[in-house]
């Protein structure tokens, strides 16, 4: 099974001073994954995450300059490369799957022209630079679509959706550069919603009957939303008749629901933290501590590696808090029509390190036995 991390903001917190620790001892994270049997990394990849003048998203500000520099980075430690596209200048998820700015009135052919060149255009950048992708995400958490409006799917009265055609032209077009650029990289199909074995059924199916090629069926699973063990496992166990391997692209769990403060007093909002953990349709099974967050990530992978899974990375594990490490500056926001939220990282209490950068009980679970 390939264990994996996502790692994209790693640049970013180098940049703001970020250090990380065993105990009192500074470690270099990269290389203590790697000793524990880590050997993916997943990478980002926003297509311009720049306002008009020029004013970075923030998050990592994953623009091609850093996805190169990272993986270069991550390759000559030994680790293999994926490439995750999102087609967007920033974050794309099922709630948001905004257009590049420079792909902005296209017409559906017109845009599957834009995702095929820009798709061979990195491609052709990484082989210049010597970078080989084991595997190439084509599009991130594309429950939903992607490319919206013209690759949105459109949810009926039945709770079936429609408009995959115009979905599938688009993955095509991106597929058709990666068959042609990199042939030897397998190619990943991701979404959320890991517990709805409806969507999964009806999504691959639709790929099946559009003649979309790929080669890994890719979830997301986080507890809070995408329910329990069982619900996530019998998911992978039905994608089994579709004939792709089956990974988790994505998967977190809190050590803490209390925030942090940076020292101008600052706190954040976190996704998942004290004043909004009821709200979530979900009774953990594990607190959301220190040692709660290790025993669900032992859980998890004695799970999936005894159903077949194919590979699991844990995401953003090195995202700590810290002055000017945020989720999205201002221009960010506006981009993806999110102004007026908080900016600080929302994320950190989902690392496997604490907000002062110390190994957690987790990270020495996320472990090659």
């Amino acid at each position: 099974m390939i264990f994996g991390i996502d790692i994209s903001t790693y640049p970013e917190e180098l940049a703001h001073g970020a250090k990380y620790y065993e105990g009192d001892v500074q470690i270099d994270p990269v290389q203590r994954f790697r000793e524990n049997g880590v050997d993916h990394a997943r990478i980002r990849l926003w297509n311009e995450p720049y306002s008009e003048d020029k004013k970075p998203y923030l998050g990592g500000t994953c623009d091609l300059d850093n996805f190169i520099n990272l993986a270069l980075l991550m390759q000559d430690r030994g680790y293999r490369i994926v490439l995750d596209f999102h087609y967007s200048d920033f974050w794309a998820d099922p709630g948001k799957q905004t257009p590049p700015k420079a792909w902005a009135g296209k017409s559906l052919d017109e845009l599957c022209e834009a995702v095929y060149a820009y798709t061979q255009s990195v491609l052709t950048l990484c082989a210049q630079k010597g970078i080989a992708l084991s595997h190439i995400q084509v599009g991130n958490e594309i429950t939903n679509g992607m490319l919206w409006p013209l690759g949105r799917l459109v949810e009926n009265a039945d709770g079936s959706r429609t408009n995959y055609e115009s979905l599938c032209a688009l993955l095509n077009a991106g597929v058709r550069a990666c068959r042609e650029l990199s042939p030897e990289s397998k190619l990943i199909l991701h979404l959320e919603r890991s517990h709805d074995m409806a969507v999964y059924d009806e999504f691959f199916t639709n790929m099946e009957r559009f003649g979309v090629d790929y080669d890994v069926i890719g979830a997301s699973y986080y507890p809070y939303w995408h329910g329990s063990f069982e619900q996530f496992f019998a998911n992978m166990e039905l994608c089994r008749k579709f004939g792709k391997e089956r990974m988790v692209m994505e998967l977190g769990y809190a050590f803490t629901l209390e925030g942090y403060s940076l020292k101008n007093g600052e706190q954040p909002r976190l996704v998942v933290g004290r004043d909004n953990s009821r709200s979530f349709n979900y009774t953990p099974e594990y607190p959301m501590s220190p040692e709660g967050q290790a025993a669900f990530l032992r859980e998890f992978l004695r799970l999936a590696k005894e159903k077949g899974v194919d590979g699991v990375f844990y995401w953003e594990p090195l995202w700590l808090p810290g002055d000017g490490i945020c989720w999205a500056s201002e221009q960010g926001q506006s981009y993806i029509g999110e102004s007026g939220k908080p900016t600080l990282n929302e994320w950190s209490n989902q690392c496997l390190f604490d907000y002062l950068g110390r190994a957690l009980p987790a990270f020495y679970e996320y472990r090659r036995e």
